[in-house]
């Protein structure tokens, strides 16, 4: 592939991300930090598409809660502010009272279906989230009870202490949604049932109508409504933005952003890093010398310029230059096994195509594990069909791209899921006793940098076991039309609609 000039970028810091819209703090806090300038009057509908279509159908759960919350459908009872502290959301105040309790004020606010937003409806949505199977990986490894306190007031107390619980309360895995959503059985609907400024109207395979919610807490929305598709394909995605027939379309391939006008390319610091995962429970790479092996096969610089064509930097750990602090805290990875000779070892590697830049940087990867002695068997497929297999261990390595603070805003959230014997998102299925209990130091560390410190011990922990090759830290890249106003790019990739986005 053709590098593009000038294609070494900068690194993407979270500030980069407020030249795209005014207000950006009070945006990251909840959709309605941005204020309507126009009194609520009805607007255009925006045209939006997205890269991943629901896979759990619109579960808040699982993957597709994202999705609910960049389209402004749900909520939590906190957001993120631009500095990645806890803000206010469906709650407005919140304080601690003892090691393992929170006592959380709600602001007067009322569901899609019209009922009001009670200490009640919310301590029964949170208890939901605590059962679902598997568990939100924001709650990995937390057990806790949710109970209403008088007329606005939620007591939650958590089995161990819990230093980062208003930051966990953000995720949009845990949203708040009216009594109506749960059923008696399966995961519950957020179609009318959400808090946010849009609400689900309709749901037709790969698109979905939403209509602005006039009753919303922070303020109506500008734009009168959103038709959303998910579409895949970053090509058509990009064409469509061209040719105007989109308002905004996430994850724009680096392939496709030379050809966008200047005026409809946004770009944004991301705390996403794509990685290689590799099975430590079954296959080949089992055995740490064969992990080894791959890990230093691995060019990272060559993906980035290659594949990403300078929208990444290097794979430098777990959390990447967006995570502004760790390079000054990262910890020398410690006790790596020494690289065995693949002797023609056969492997499979899968990835999916919803990224068009993770099938190219596979391809790579083969080639670069199939230079230095391994076999590799390349399987790409579409997120949705391959998710429960990489989950089961089907594949001996896997790449996909992960927002390290996605899940909670915590940087070891992702740890706890991610790497953990009990994670719910353990692509590697590694169970190591050193890591599991680095991780759970820095989950009981208070302190903010103290906690950073101890989440860059337990990421050299886990790098050290070669689990997991960091390929590159990536940016995002949206294309959006120039009629558009008040698109919100954060670093988190929680938003992307809010109150103030309009044409």
């Amino acid at each position: 592939m053709q590098v593009r000039p000038h294609s070494i970028k900068s690194r993407p810091r979270f500030l980069a991300a407020l030249v795209l819209v005014p207000c950006l703090t009070g945006c990251f806090a909840s959709p309605g930090g941005e204020s309507s300038s126009n009194g609520g009057q009805s607007g255009s509908r925006l045209r939006v598409a997205l890269a991943f279509p629901p896979a759990e159908n619109f579960s808040p759960y699982g993957a597709d809660a994202t999705l609910l919350s960049r389209l402004g459908v749900t909520e939590g009872l906190t957001g993120l502010d631009a500095n990645g502290a806890a803000a206010p959301a469906l709650a407005e105040s919140w304080r601690r009272e003892n090691d393992r309790t929170w006592r959380f004020t709600l602001r007067e606010a009322t569901f899609q279906d019209g009922a009001d937003v009670t200490p009640s409806a919310v301590a029964a949505a949170l208890t939901r989230a605590t059962k679902a199977k598997p568990a939100p990986a924001a709650l990995a490894g937390v057990s806790l009870d949710a109970k209403a306190d008088g007329d606005r007031g939620i007591r939650i107390t958590t089995a161990a202490a819990d230093p980062v619980l208003p930051m966990r309360l953000s995720s949009p895995s845990l949203a708040i949604l009216s009594p109506k959503a749960y059923g008696e059985k399966g995961n519950p609907d957020p179609a009318g049932t959400a808090t946010g400024p849009f609400e689900i109207t309709k749901v037709n395979g790969g698109s979905a109508t939403l209509d602005r919610f006039d009753d919303y807490w922070g303020g109506r929305a500008q734009a009168s409504g959103i038709d959303a598709r998910f579409v895949k394909d970053g090509t058509a995605r990009a064409n469509a933005v061209r040719t105007g027939d989109l308002d905004i379309a996430e994850a724009i391939p680096v392939a496709q952003a030379a050809t966008l006008d200047k005026a409809t390319l946004k770009e944004a610091g991301t705390t996403r890093t794509t990685s290689l995962q590799l099975n430590t429970r079954t296959g080949p790479f089992k055995d740490p010398k064969l992990r080894a092996a791959a890990r230093t096969a691995i060019d990272s610089s060559t993906i980035v310029k290659g594949v990403f064509e300078g929208y990444a930097d290097p794979g430098a750990g777990i959390y990447g230059p967006a995570v502004t602090w760790a390079e000054s805290k990262r910890v020398k990875p410690a006790g790596r096994a020494a690289a065995a000779e693949p002797d023609g070892q056969q492997i499979t590697l899968a990835t999916y195509d919803n990224r068009p830049e993770l099938p190219e940087t596979a391809q790579v990867v083969q080639q670069q594990l199939e230079k230095a002695g391994f076999k590799v068997k390349l399987e790409v497929r579409e997120y949705s069909r391959l998710e429960s297999d990489a989950l089961a261990g089907k594949f001996d390595a896997f790449i996909g791209a992960r927002n390290s603070l996605l899940d909670t805003g915590d940087p070891v959230g992702v740890l706890g899921s991610d790497y953990t014997c009990d994670g719910s998102y353990n692509l590697a299925l590694l169970c190591d006793k050193t890591v599991d209990r680095a991780v759970a130091k820095a989950d009981g560390t208070d302190g903010t940098g103290e906690r950073q410190d101890a989440a860059m011990a337990a990421e050299a922990a886990i790098l050290g076991t070669d689990a997991v090759v960091p390929l590159a830290h990536q940016q995002i890249i949206a294309g959006v039309s120039t009629k558009v106003r008040g698109v919100v790019l954060d670093p988190y990739e929680r938003t992307l609609v809010g109150t103030g986005t309009r044409r």
